[in-house]
């Protein structure tokens, strides 16, 4: 949106959200790398745990606090033996998905997307709201938290909040300038846990 990252990222860090993801999928390894470590310490101060999106090498060098996992990144075992002190999320689209990645006992598992998203390129199909009510008891049963992604926003966060144990909000968060990002995070984060 034509926002500096790390000036986005302290906006966001203001409403102590429960994790921050640098999904960064057009920038070089070398240019993930150096956001990562310009990221570190904002979210340190914040209280905040950092991951890197697809890169478990660059999370541990970047000293992440985790990385999330696609379904054609390095399978989660794999990010273990590369970094053991990573936490290890991972994103699933259907139920099959699902039942693999917890067998691999990951921190959390990503599901969706539940609604229709424009932050990716080429999305998964939407899931849906129901589909997300049937997967929830899965994870709650293997004592994984379940995190709601695709299309979360303002409006929808109240039919994924009773489901999830998080959702992931990118499009929702994006305004005019720097002031509006952090009230959007702000409302976001009180209509999906409260106030932080």
């Amino acid at each position: 949106a034509g926002f500096d990252p790390i000036e986005f990222a302290r906006a966001v860090l203001t409403a102590r959200p429960a994790a921050l993801q640098l999904r960064a999928k057009r920038a070089s390894a070398r240019e993930t790398l150096a956001l990562l470590r310009g990221l570190r310490p904002l979210c340190r101060d914040a209280g905040v745990p950092l991951f890197a999106n697809d890169r478990a090498d660059l999370a541990s060098l970047a000293e992440c606090d985790g990385v999330h996992l696609g379904q054609d990144d390095l399978p989660i075992a794999e990010a273990r033996q590369l970094d053991p002190s990573l936490k290890v999320g991972v994103s699933t689209h259907d139920e099959k998905q699902v039942e693999r990645a917890l067998a691999d006992e990951p921190d959390y598992v990503a599901f969706g997307p539940v609604f229709l998203t424009t932050s990716k390129h080429a999305p998964d199909p939407v899931v849906g709201v129901g589909m997300l009510e049937r997967i929830a008891p899965l994870a709650a049963a293997a004592k994984r938290p379940l995190v709601a992604i695709g299309g979360i926003t303002l409006e929808r966060a109240a039919r994924v909040r009773e489901l999830a144990s998080a959702s992931a909000v990118i499009g929702a968060l994006v305004g005019d300038d720097l002031e509006q990002v952090a009230r959007r995070a702000e409302s976001m984060h009180v209509a999906l846990w409260g106030p932080p």
